[in-house]
């Protein structure tokens, strides 16, 4: 019974899903964009657990026709240990602030959104903000049943020698202690925050994503859906441009210093 109510559900996000993109094309949300309005301001996007940079591609899109400079993480398909994860995440900051000038947001969903706020945490001097889309921040380990599943089932292959998966450390080793730790560490004041949640994410219970450190607001949306979902882009659009303001006020300093 419960494998059959977790079918119905992942096959109700996926429908879901559908109709998110349909609506987000024909929104203005999507259609309306000012090409100034992020002054250049460097994103990196950190994609979800079993997912690549191309799946946050329409958020990308969306960001680069609003002046921002967004960039990938680079992490393959978020499948890895989660420390070495964050490790590749600081060298991307570290890369992507230099290019763009200054400190970067940070946008992630669902086990991207936890990696993220990690990262931020460490390097809070390259963070300009910091956004989670369904992330479960709170516990990592209470999401949907059949997600910790694959992520068992991937131990058991990094037991067998297959590279680049999370192993058992993930769960119950060093490696869970040091991240569960840094997660419940609060955000540093100088690190703006938002997590995005929805009542109706299929995969992470809502309350999952309920940081105390971050502005907490609910969107309409699936789980899988959230790079699709106008409630997400009209949530973002202000906050991101607060941020970028600040990214610009920066640069006409620097130039005024230099000049």
């Amino acid at each position: 019974m419960r494998a059959l109510r977790s079918l119905h559900s992942i096959t109700r996000e996926h429908i879901g899903t559908a109709m998110l993109g349909v609506q987000l094309v024909a929104h203005p949300v999507w259609r309306h964009a000012d090409p100034d309005e992020g002054a250049g301001a460097g994103v990196l996007l950190v994609p979800g657990f079993g997912a690549a940079d191309a799946a946050l591609s329409p958020t990308s899109i969306w960001l680069a026709h609003r002046g921002y400079r967004p960039a990938g993480a680079r992490i393959g398909f978020n499948l890895g240990c989660t420390t070495e994860l964050v490790d590749r995440i600081e060298r991307r900051l570290e890369e992507h602030a230099d290019v763009t000038g200054g400190p970067v947001v940070l946008i992630g969903h669902s086990r991207g959104g936890g990696l993220a706020r990690l990262a931020a945490v460490r390097r809070p001097d390259l963070v300009r903000g910091l956004v989670m889309l369904g992330s479960p921040v709170v516990d990592p380990m209470a999401a949907n049943a059949n997600v910790m599943l694959a992520a068992h089932a991937l131990t058991r292959l990094a037991a067998v020698g297959v590279p680049g998966l999370m192993d058992r450390e993930c769960f119950n080793g060093t490696c869970h202690e040091n991240s569960t730790r840094a997660l419940a560490t609060p955000l540093p004041p100088g690190v703006p925050a938002v997590s995005l949640y929805s009542r109706t994410d299929a995969v992470v219970p809502w309350r999952l994503s309920l940081d105390p450190s971050a502005e907490c607001v609910e969107v309409k949306s699936t789980h899988i859906g959230m790079g699709l979902a106008p409630d997400v882009y009209t949530a973002l659009q202000p906050r991101l441009a607060a941020w970028a303001s600040g990214h610009l006020i920066a640069q006409r300093v620097g130039r005024v210093a230099r000049g």
